[in-house]
């Protein structure tokens, strides 16, 4: 059996100290096999931010590979955002999309993230045909048997039109990771969990999202999630500060974006823990 614990959206900057601090216990006394990071580190990809991610990261003292988030992309230098992006993860670019060795289990990372894109909302998702290429390359040379999980920060949905879509080519990654009978697709970026079942024309795929540890709550507490693999089967509970029961944690639908559901029809979990209030940003 590998136990894996799934995270995402820390947001250093407006992380939750007393969710990190409870995550690192469970580590502590749970020693998973690996820890898998899906994207926003930090809340404006500042250097002091980056710094209290790399401390607390390098802290949990097992493997662990890291997804970058478009909130790690820098936000207030267009310089560096093109030609730097990624100069102050370095303290943890060892992390970065890191393959880990772990039986029968493979983690294959699928770049979500884009320094600019052809519409306005540079928040969301793109998975361009070279990063989508990049994946299945490395999923193809999997050995034979090796149950595959792919990490990426955006969930890969898109919803309807070209300019609202979440994660742009996501339609198409869905249906070429299910092609390859990919185990799932592990996400964040929408700060609630869920665990849902996605038809696509080459068979359906399972997309599970992990909530968050920061202040940046939607319609749950701070949570993770824990995936145990045996047999083939993979098995996925999310644990959380308040110890709600898993299905009271999921959403039934992935939102088209990262905000706290406020509009009827927005997906919203049974416990609707919903902040009276956006959570800041500053």
């Amino acid at each position: 059996m590998t136990l894996l614990f799934h995270i995402s959206d820390l947001h250093f900057g407006l992380e939750d100290r007393a969710a990190l601090d409870w995550f690192r216990d469970i580590v502590r006394r749970d020693r998973p096999d690996a820890i898998l990071i899906t994207g926003d580190l930090t809340m404006r990809a500042r250097s002091r931010e980056f710094a209290a991610a790399c401390d607390w990261i390098g802290a949990l003292d097992v493997p662990v590979t890291v997804e970058v988030g478009n909130h790690d992309l820098p936000y207030f230098n267009p310089f560096a955002r093109f030609f730097y992006p990624y100069r102050r993860i370095r303290g943890i670019e060892r992390l970065v999309e890191r393959e880990l060795d772990l039986p029968g289990v493979a983690i294959v990372p699928l770049k979500t993230t884009a320094r600019a894109q052809w519409r306005l909302d540079w928040s969301k998702g793109w998975v361009t045909k070279k990063a989508l290429a990049k994946t299945l390359a490395a999923i193809d040379a999997l050995p034979p048997g090796t149950a595959a999980l792919v990490t990426a920060h955006h969930p890969l949905v898109e919803a309807g039109t070209r300019g609202r879509a979440l994660t742009r080519g996501g339609t198409r990654a869905l249906r070429e990771l299910a092609a390859r009978g990919v185990a799932a697709v592990l996400t964040g970026h929408v700060h609630d969990a869920f665990d849902l079942v996605q038809p696509t024309p080459a068979g359906p795929i399972r997309m599970i999202g992990a909530g968050t540890l920061s202040q940046r709550i939607r319609s749950t507490p701070p949570s993770f999630n824990e995936l145990r693999l045996a047999d083939g089967t993979l098995a996925v509970r999310v644990r959380n500060v308040e110890k709600i029961a898993t299905p009271d944690m999921q959403i039934p639908d992935v939102p088209p974006d990262a905000l706290p559901p406020r509009e009827p029809g927005e997906p919203v979990a049974p416990v609707r823990a919903i902040p009276p209030v956006d959570p800041p940003v500053h």
